[in-house]
């Protein structure tokens, strides 16, 4: 009887370590297959509700939305700074392992604040370009700005200008490509059929690089952009020393990184020789914004 009792309980413990296996296993398989709804959704809020914002602030008539009312490049900015911290923990959750979480919640709050800061000063600049504002130009050099008075004001247009393109963009962009990073260094795995980016990852892989190149060249984060590509490099060499690659997802990441790099190499060379923009962005790395280029070729004709 004791000995039945025994096999039993160790059946019973045997059967529930097994069962308590397969959930710990079964979840991690399913989060290692590409993650095809995630990346989709990124990338079509990022075209549509970031991308898409200023060119919906161009294309709506001005009356539907006055200058003293929040437009509708507004609106779309609310919604990407609720959908795309929302999506961004959702793509943490599928991490194959556990990540730091004190980190991430970190890295999302900093960055809601950086695009919300952002969404203020970029919805009072969208209003002075259509008062003649040109992005091609300094603050100070501005025709509607120069001639401020009194003069004092000319430095609370400089403050705005800070917290839009500076502070916003270093408070935005740094905890994204942090939270990047941080994915990616769990996208790494020695099962050969999991390093195959499928079909449909191909074909987000163009709208993809295409959409950060316009986040590193507008955003003015090549820097930045910069070393977390290098950092994702030296992770790859790290791993494949321990015998692991990239899989589906974290291999998506980095061939979209990479053809960004190849994007914004282009942008620079076809740039290179523009006088204007050489004045506006001096200095050692030169990356001209798209739409100071747009403001200075194209909106005249």
């Amino acid at each position: 009887m004791t000995t039945r009792k025994r096999r039993g309980k160790d059946l019973h413990t045997t059967q529930t370590s097994a069962a308590g296996g397969l959930k710990e296993n079964v979840p991690q398989k399913k989060m290692q297959h590409f993650h095809f709804d995630l990346w989709f959704c990124l990338t079509l809020q990022n075209w549509i509700l970031d991308f898409g914002r200023p060119i919906v602030m161009i294309i709506l008539p001005l009356e539907w939305f006055p200058l003293n009312k929040p437009s509708a490049g507004d609106y779309f900015h609310m919604a990407y700074n609720v959908i795309t911290p929302f999506l961004m923990l959702k793509l943490i959750e599928r991490s194959p392992r556990a990540l730091p979480r004190s980190a991430v919640y970190l890295c999302i709050i900093t960055f809601v604040m950086g695009a919300s800061i952002h969404l203020v000063g970029d919805s009072i600049n969208h209003r002075l370009i259509l008062s003649g504002y040109q992005l091609h130009l300094s603050v100070r050099e501005n025709p509607i700005i120069k001639d401020l008075k009194p003069a004092s004001l000319i430095d609370s247009f400089e403050l705005l200008y800070y917290y839009d393109e500076q502070l916003g963009h270093l408070m935005w962009y740094i905890p994204f490509f942090i939270i990047l990073f941080i994915y990616f260094t769990g996208c790494f795995t020695k099962a050969k059929e999991q390093k195959k980016i499928p079909l449909s990852g191909w074909l987000l892989l163009g709208p993809s690089a295409l959409y950060y190149w316009y986040l590193v060249t507008e955003g003015q984060i090549t820097e930045l952009f910069l070393i977390t590509f290098l950092a994702m490099v030296a992770m790859v060499i790290y791993q494949q020393r321990k015998g692991l690659s990239p899989d589906s997802n974290g291999l998506f990441l980095f061939c979209s990184f990479s053809g960004t790099v190849l994007l914004v190499a282009l942008w620079v060379v076809y740039l290179w020789n523009d006088p204007v923009l050489r004045n506006k962005y001096p200095g050692l790395i030169y990356v001209p914004e798209p739409w100071s280029y747009y403001t200075l070729h194209i909106k005249s004709h």
